[in-house]
């Protein structure tokens, strides 16, 4: 595959491919007899995984000792190292998602309380000085 379809395959320009090989966010990938880049399964692999972890917040710097480590031969401590960056992705990964719930709680608290609340406010009910802490409420 050229790297025009693998770059419209997952959204991505020609530019970024090229970028990410060259600073080593993905591997080399290998040339035709004419020069061209052509992809291989693996080679798309490798941009499906490198997209998705920069999505998740992966640094370029982590990426590109996990494809460092990747390209060593065979070793248990090199297996053991790459498989740490990974986890320690998704420990990163599990603490934003929970902090993303927390927000969504609170953004549906509001959205459920929102006309309660402005009744309560025009009434002189609620004022600012005895208007709920957020941070305090029940969940």
């Amino acid at each position: 595959m050229n790297i025009k379809k693998a770059a419209a395959m997952f959204d991505l320009s020609v530019d970024t491919l090229r970028y990410y090989e060259r600073i080593g966010v993905i591997p080399p990938v290998k040339r035709n007899e004419s020069g061209y880049r052509d992809y291989k399964i693996r080679d798309l692999n490798w941009i499906y995984l490198a997209k998705n972890l920069r999505n998740a917040g992966l640094s370029v710097e982590a990426l590109i000792e996990f494809v460092h480590l990747a390209q060593m031969p065979d070793n248990p401590k090199v297996d053991e190292a790459k498989k740490q960056i990974l986890y320690e992705q998704l420990e990163e990964l599990d603490q934003k998602i929970a902090e993303m719930q927390a927000v969504r709680e609170i953004l549906t608290y509001k959205i459920d309380t929102f006309d309660e609340h402005l009744a309560k406010f025009r009434s002189g009910e609620l004022t600012d000085d005895n208007v709920e802490k957020l941070w305090e409420r029940k969940k």
